[in-house]
């Protein structure tokens, strides 16, 4: 008898490994929950004291129009400082950005020179690639993306539409899961988009991983009830 209670006790290797990987899978989702409870949260009025790193996120033709309408409603000096972001074969958008920096320095809208830095990322996809070749691109984008995360490692994501924006956000809330950074991801949804939401939009507002999605007209906000309707920002 006391053999048997014995072996009935007893676990065995393969178990211990199991039991463990089950426990770290519980934390994991323990975490995301958690994550994604406080993401929904406003943030606290002490948070705001201090100037916020912020990464923007460029996309060509009116995704950078509308983003350059959006920055010159912003509170320069509160976020601070500033990282632009566009794809590899974009030069156009960071040439937007230079020029409206260099206003608002002219202007005296911002306190210091320097306070805004221009990056580029490579693309997961380009116009007309086929998706088998896509596959290696995509992995060179991520990685990079996670270079450029590491290295700005930012306070604040804003984005309003370019894929681009999609391994940056991915690659941010990773970091909140293993408590490397916390970025408030704001996502401003294309003046474009009147009844469905684009593809970045909807990645982002399925996965929970932009803490705010803005939109622009009322018909998106009846079938995106998580979203935020602020009416035309342009």
């Amino acid at each position: 008898m006391e053999n048997s209670n014995n072996h009935c006790l007893s676990i065995t290797p393969s178990s211990l490994v199991l039991l463990s990987i089950i426990g770290f899978i519980t934390l994991i989702l323990i975490r995301v929950l958690y994550i994604i409870h406080r993401s929904s949260q406003p943030r606290s009025a002490s948070s705001r004291q201090k100037p916020l790193s912020t990464l923007i996120v460029l996309g060509s033709g009116g995704h950078t129009a509308e983003m350059i309408n959006l920055l010159n409603v912003l509170q320069k000096n509160s976020f601070t400082p500033r990282y632009y972001i566009a794809a590899a074969t974009d030069n156009m958008s960071l040439q937007k950005a230079q020029v409206l920096e260099n206003s608002w320095l002219n202007e005296g809208g911002v306190e210091e020179v320097g306070s805004a830095k221009f990056m580029q990322i490579y693309r997961s996809r380009e116009v007309g690639q086929s998706y088998i070749t896509s596959v290696g691109t995509t992995l060179i984008a991520l990685a990079h993306a996670l270079w450029l995360m590491i290295k700005i490692r930012p306070h604040v994501i804003l984005c309003n539409g370019p894929g681009t924006c999609i391994p940056l956000c991915a690659i941010a809330f990773i970091f909140k899961i293993l408590g490397i950074r916390w970025s408030y991801i704001f996502y401003v949804e294309s003046i474009a988009r009147v009844r469905r939401l684009s593809l970045s939009a909807l990645l982002l507002y399925k996965l929970r991983m932009a803490n705010q999605l803005f939109v622009q007209w009322p018909q998106l906000k009846s079938k995106y009830h998580r979203a935020h309707y602020v009416g035309r920002l342009m």
